[in-house]
């Protein structure tokens, strides 16, 4: 990818404008949304694979975001497909507690979120099961098929937990989206074109351009990839449910 070169304050500069706002005190209520994608929107092939479409800048983004949060969160198809560490590896910092959304508990204990290196190890769901000596349980009711987002956000800030990020999948995100709970968007695009599979974000479709969501954006060359740091508003933010 051709970019730039930026004189090291300027990157300074920069770094601090992309990260200082979620480098806040620890009770901050934060909630931080994040997607890494292909130039045309796919998170993977039809086919599944996943892997490597972030480079290697922005792999050390997403960690460095992992670095700065409580805790991170996932849905139950991204434990499914994905099988995330959710730790930190690419950058330095503690790791978060790791959080599955999994409503009806249908995810196996052998996910890789669930391994004990330390972390905490959170379980949202609205069953009765028991999870792995040393994972915390939480059960929330359902509204409809899901668990609302205000009600897990609230869950965890009872248990310190308080500045988040939602790492996936796409539904999930779209209902924190759809919640008016994400704080920040960070979209990290990867130069490449994959033409066909699933997007980073889903959310309800609007009929008329004057309805759609215009957050203040800024754009940050990373390297290999570039971020899109996208600032909402409360009237900025959707209020309809994602399917």
């Amino acid at each position: 990818m051709a970019r730039a070169h930026l004189p090291g304050a300027a990157m300074a500069a920069a770094g601090h404008e992309l990260y200082g706002p979620i480098a806040q005190p620890p009770g901050t209520a934060l909630v931080i949304g994040q997607v890494g994608q292909s130039l045309d929107g796919r998170i993977a092939t039809l086919a599944g694979d996943a892997q490597n479409i972030s480079g290697r800048d922005g792999l050390v983004h997403l960690h460095r975001l992992r670095a700065l949060v409580d805790a991170v969160i996932v849905g139950a198809k991204t434990a499914v497909h994905d099988n995330p560490q959710l730790n930190v590896r690419h950058a330095k910092g503690p790791n978060p507690a790791r959080v599955l959304i999994d409503p009806r508990g249908r995810i196996p204990d052998d996910r890789r979120l669930f391994h004990d290196d330390g972390a905490r190890r959170i379980v949202i769901q609205a069953v009765d099961r028991p999870r792995p000596e040393g994972v915390e349980v939480i059960r929330l009711g359902l509204d409809g098929d899901i668990i609302a987002p205000h009600r897990i956000v609230a869950a965890l800030a009872a248990l310190g937990l308080t500045r988040l990020l939602v790492e996936g999948g796409a539904t999930t995100l779209g209902h924190f989206c759809s919640a008016n709970l994400i704080d920040r968007l960070h979209i990290a695009v990867a130069p490449l074109i994959i033409g066909a599979g699933p997007t980073g974000l889903a959310l309800p479709p609007v009929d008329a351009l004057d309805d759609c969501v215009r957050p203040t954006v800024t754009a940050y060359d990373l390297g290999s990839d570039v971020v899109f740091d996208c600032v909402f508003r409360p009237r900025e933010r959707y209020t309809m449910v994602a399917e």
